[in-house]
């Protein structure tokens, strides 16, 4: 990251990353269920499925763009919660056995292994519902932005989002791709949850101009394969201590990724490709230097 952003914009980063993810976390600690009547187990998946760590890279945009269009972060608590939620379910249902079949997640057991696969598959469906069902209970927001909220959250999880992007990888197993094919998979997989946070953190401010949001959808698509792009240098540069998860995992399901394509240089000159292509995107709304190319450049230099 200090190739991009000089120490003191470093430790403002890590100032501010420190103190929101401490924010969501206690927010999310509050609004899970707690692990009590006959939905006990399921209610104790839950909260080991979302309050086990993790980077929050999601609610960081969310705050993030709150903070770069002038306004109070704490505004996107809800919306910020509710993307983190939907994250976690993907997660839990990635992780299954018909799915990725791992049995590490952020260094712990995966929620079917810590549990058993129906509990985690229930625990997937509860989540998604509850993220929803949050952003419909922000009475402090009005009534159609939080509409449009739901729609915008809806639409980047479903068959043209998020889970259309993982049935793309599904089939993608052991066939060859093209770049392009890669980046269309993974716009919708990784990059449309990123991008719904970016847009829900605007919306949030109450803010709809055309303009805006389109420049904010071009930075965050760009950041969103970047992130990606990363995982894939990292899946092959880190050990699974540091990762987290099971390393080379995708290499060893011979999954199509941008190392496999384009090399480790290469997949590193498109991760700064896209960086720049984010850059541009935020010079053209007037917020270069703002909080949000700061989380960019982390999401490109990150090592875990």
């Amino acid at each position: 990251m200090s190739k991009m952003v000089s120490n003191n914009l470093l430790a403002d980063f890590t100032s501010f990353s420190n103190h929101h993810r401490q924010l969501i976390d206690q927010y999310l600690e509050h609004m899970l269920p707690s692990p009590q009547g006959a939905q006990h187990r399921l209610r104790e998946a839950m909260r080991y499925s979302v309050l086990n760590g993790g980077k929050r890279v999601r609610p960081l945009l969310v705050f993030a763009t709150i903070e770069a269009l002038g306004f109070n972060t704490e505004l996107g608590l809800a919306p910020a919660a509710a993307v983190e939620l939907i994250h976690s379910y993907s997660l839990v249902h990635d992780d299954l056995p018909a799915m990725d079949d791992d049995d590490l997640r952020r260094g712990k057991p995966t929620c079917h292994i810590a549990y058993d696969e129906a509990t985690a598959i229930l625990v997937g469906d509860a989540l998604q519902a509850l993220a929803f069902q949050h952003i419909a209970g922000a009475t402090d927001i009005p009534t159609d932005h939080r509409i449009a909220m739901i729609n915008e959250l809806a639409t980047s999880s479903s068959d043209t989002g998020m889970v259309g992007g993982q049935a793309i990888d599904l089939a993608a197993v052991g066939q060859t791709l093209t770049l392009d094919e890669l980046e269309q998979m993974h716009l919708n997989k990784t990059g449309a949850i990123i991008e719904a946070s970016v847009v829900l953190g605007a919306m949030s401010c109450q803010m709809s101009d055309a303009t805006l949001i389109k420049h904010l959808r071009t930075f965050s698509q760009a950041i969103g394969l970047a992130f990606q792009v990363r995982d894939d240098i990292i899946d092959i540069e880190s050990d699974t201590h540091e990762l987290g998860k099971t390393q080379g995992k995708d290499a060893a399901n011979n999954k199509p990724t941008y190392t496999s394509l384009l090399g480790i240089d290469g997949a590193k000159a498109k991760a700064t490709q896209l960086f720049e292509t984010a850059q541009e995107s935020l010079e053209r709304l007037d917020l270069q230097g703002s909080r949000l190319e700061q989380l960019a450049s982390f999401i490109v230099e990150r090592t875990y």
